[in-house]
């Protein structure tokens, strides 16, 4: 596993209602990398695509109901699956890993210019052959923010999620920073994810992006139903987006460095529960199924319809 440079985190949605001045109410993103793996000199193709809708309903002047649905599916050929001596390709009913994410929750005004959100995040992630329980996975998320000014809140708290392999927990902290002549900003909630962003134009900006995350998917499949994923991942990206209709629709291109892993591990494997990069446990690395996936460049692109709050 890359522990010496993996953050992880979940992908979530704790950004579905900050402090910004604005809110991304749909962003569909799409990325594609071929990686390798540190053993040979065999690669495979990895897209991604992810999709989240986000749905803030206010219900009095301190508490705001929201909703929201993630999507995300990656496509991958081989899983670098070295069983009795021959690689093993999961391309007959596993070769795409599917998540589909429930965000149900709350923000609350505490006051004292404190606020809290807090979220359930209930989901399915398998290769969607054959859904059952083990399919099933229940997260949840607490985060407070502490509002400095109009231009800089800080944010801490913890997501948990239920896994495959036991129990992931993440603590989170995050700013949002935006500069006084609004040109550059900072929307971070580590290890998760972050934007970096500096405005050339009214329309025009370069940036910094971050997301990092930490899942499982079951197999399902009659072939592979003896084993587990569990996809460890960073991919960190400068780019470039333009804004169309008062900024409503941004069009944002990425290319950057994917260090995403997808292990394969058999479903009697130990459970562990890992925080952040920690494991506590009795599961080892030779528990684990495949060759390790080496990072390598990927290309991105984000569309995001953008509404002000």
């Amino acid at each position: 596993m890359k522990k010496s440079i993996l953050f992880i985190a979940l992908f979530a949605s704790a950004s579905m209602v900050n402090a910004q001045d604005y809110l991304d109410i749909l962003k569909v993103s799409h990325s594609q990398a071929t990686l390798g793996n540190v053993t040979d000199s065999l690669e495979t193709d990895v897209s991604n695509t992810n999709i989240e809708l986000y749905l803030p309903i206010p219900i009095t002047s301190k508490a705001v109901i929201l909703a929201g649905f993630t999507y995300e599916n990656t496509g991958l050929g081989n899983m670098f699956f070295d069983f009795g001596g021959s690689q093993y390709d999961f391309v007959d009913g596993s070769k795409n890993l599917i998540m589909t994410r429930l965000n149900l929750g709350v923000k609350i005004k505490h006051g004292n210019k404190w606020s809290g959100t807090y979220v359930a995040l209930p989901k399915l992630a398998s290769d969607f052959n054959n859904l059952g329980s083990d399919d099933f996975q229940m997260g949840g998320l607490a985060l407070l923010e502490k509002k400095y000014s109009s231009r800089k809140v800080l944010k801490f708290g913890a997501y948990v999620s239920s896994e495959n392999f036991g129990t992931t927990v993440t603590p989170i902290i995050g700013l949002w920073y935006k500069s006084k002549n609004s040109k550059f900003y900072v929307n971070a909630t580590l290890p998760i994810r972050a934007d970096v962003n500096y405005s050339l134009t009214d329309a025009f900006s370069l940036g910094a992006n971050l997301l990092s995350s930490v899942k499982s998917y079951n197999l399902s499949n009659e072939r592979n139903s003896e084993f587990y994923v569990q996809e460890e991942s960073i991919r960190l990206s400068a780019f470039a987006a333009y804004g169309f209709l008062n900024d409503m629709l941004i069009v944002r291109a990425r290319v950057g460095l994917d260090t995403t892993d997808y292990a394969l591990y058999d479903k009697n494997a130990a459970s562990v529960v890992q925080v952040l990069t920690k494991q506590i446990g009795s599961r080892k690395d030779a528990d684990r199924r495949n060759s390790e996936f080496a990072a390598a460049p990927f290309v991105g692109l984000d569309l995001m319809f953008r509404v002000g709050l």
